[in-house]
């Protein structure tokens, strides 16, 4: 078995971050690429047993950090670069999947490459699912528009008098910033993020997942997304965000949700060409 851990890949404006590879010895020459979500990285939570599911069925595993996260190469876990995490924009999250990709493929040339993305992470993958070396993609509880997520007024407004805002991490307590760069990010890369839009332009086989109980991300972006991608939606009863995990994650077994959410793609994934 080749596991890789912490290794360094050169991410969006040349910042370095790490990622984690498993190829297990049989190898079925598919290998998922899970990208985190919001406020998350590589290993929050039940991210790693979910791993190891994957790898004892057989299929590669990455799973990596997004280059302004907040973490760092020295501190991958929490958010010790708070100046990072306030850079952060989607187009940079986008940029990174598809390095991430390039990075498989040169490393597996004949690999089937399957996108899996969490939450804002599950929007990346949709928006990047068009890469030539994608065979499918897979999205668990994800966002299905960039521009929702700006809708308010009274704080757009506060945001750009202010240049920065604040979200509290009800976990570790920090005051996270963002700065409003990244709408003005936005507005200038509307198209390459429109999540629909790629979603109706993918083509390609797609699984989605979304709890009823998703605290988070509305059931209804699950709905859409699955409708533009042609896609097999599973929605699973008092579910939420995270599908029944948490950080951290002691246990050896996943939750019941995650156990199913796994298990479904095993299933889906086998049957690829």
């Amino acid at each position: 078995m080749q596991q890789l851990k912490n290794q360094l890949y050169i991410g969006s404006t040349g910042r370095k971050s790490v990622y984690d590879l498993t190829i297990p010895n049989d190898f079925n020459q598919t290998i998922i690429l899970f990208v985190h979500g919001y406020k998350g990285y590589k290993d929050w939570g039940a991210w790693q047993q979910m791993e190891d599911q994957f790898v004892k069925a057989n299929f590669g595993f990455c799973k990596f950090n997004l280059s302004h996260n907040g973490g760092t190469v020295e501190n991958p876990i929490d958010f010790p670069d708070l100046e990072a995490f306030s850079e952060n924009r989607y187009s940079y999250e986008v940029a990174d999947v598809n390095t991430m990709i390039d990075e498989l493929t040169k490393q597996n040339p004949s690999a089937k490459i399957v996108l899996m993305g969490h939450s804002r992470g599950g929007g990346d993958v949709l928006l990047c699912g068009k890469h030539p070396s994608v065979k499918a993609v897979i999205t668990l509880a994800a966002i299905s528009s960039v521009a929702y997520r700006f809708r308010h007024t009274e704080i757009m407004e506060k945001w750009q008098n202010e240049g920065v805002r604040y979200e509290l991490n009800s976990r570790t307590k920090q005051e996270m910033p963002i700065k409003y760069s990244q709408y003005q990010d936005f507005l200038a890369h509307q198209d390459e993020l429109n999540i629909e839009q790629a979603c109706r332009e993918l083509h390609k086989p797609c699984l989605h997942f979304h709890g009823t109980h998703d605290e988070a991300i509305l059931i209804q972006e699950g709905i859409d997304i699955a409708s533009w991608t042609k896609g097999l939606l599973f929605i699973l009863e008092n579910c939420n965000h995270t599908f029944g995990t948490s950080h951290p994650w002691n246990k050896s077994e996943l939750s019941d949700d995650l156990k199913f959410v796994v298990n479904k793609c095993i299933s889906f994934l086998v049957k690829l060409d």
